[in-house]
């Protein structure tokens, strides 16, 4: 993904959640991003308050394409 400017959340969930969900994507040639902002705090050296969910985003104009896929995901993993 070239420019984080255009990008829209579209799924929060477990680790692997996020993963399986970017898998699914890539497959039809949809790049996204995980944002774990918990992970970035305790880098920072803040205390987390515990597991917290992880957040994938997509390039905005890519989510016509991706959307059938992420509404069948949300459906068999909630």
């Amino acid at each position: 993904m070239k420019d984080d400017s255009n990008i829209i959340r579209v799924y929060s969930g477990t680790s692997i959640q996020v993963n399986l969900l970017k898998e699914e994507l890539e497959r039809i040639g949809i790049t996204g991003l995980i944002k774990n902002e918990n992970r970035s705090g305790l880098a920072a050296g803040f205390a987390g308050s515990g597991p917290s969910a992880i957040d994938f985003y997509i390039p905005e104009e890519d989510e016509p394409k991706a959307e059938e896929i992420i509404k069948d995901f949300i459906e068999r993993n909630n």
